[in-house]
């Protein structure tokens, strides 16, 4: 095998995060549930709720961040013609005709 052809651990993360961007965003909304659930666990003046609000606010904007990221690899996929033979797969394009 050539060194050229291997790929690096970001590129076969990348990859593989390209591929899976739901279970990738779900795995950033469980570990910031948890995190911040951890962190706020730490603060004894606040009551139970509060800290499970706090909970969710974190990881629904870190959701946001993680959609936001999905959408930009998404895009920028689609500029560089990485992925120009994956829907073909799934949708007869061909069906789809346009008016002249």
């Amino acid at each position: 095998m050539e060194a050229s052809s291997k790929k690096t651990t970001f590129e076969s993360a990348r990859e593989w995060i390209s591929d899976h961007k739901l279970r990738t965003v779900g795995s950033l909304w469980l570990s910031g549930i948890v995190g911040s659930v951890a962190y706020n666990w730490s603060k004894p003046s606040m009551k139970t709720s509060v800290r499970l609000i706090h909970a969710r606010l974190h990881a629904q904007a870190l959701t946001l961040a993680a959609l936001a990221g999905a959408a930009a690899v998404e895009y920028y996929d689609h500029k560089t013609n990485k992925n120009a033979e994956r829907y073909p797969k799934f949708i007869n394009m061909n069906s789809f005709a346009q008016k002249k």
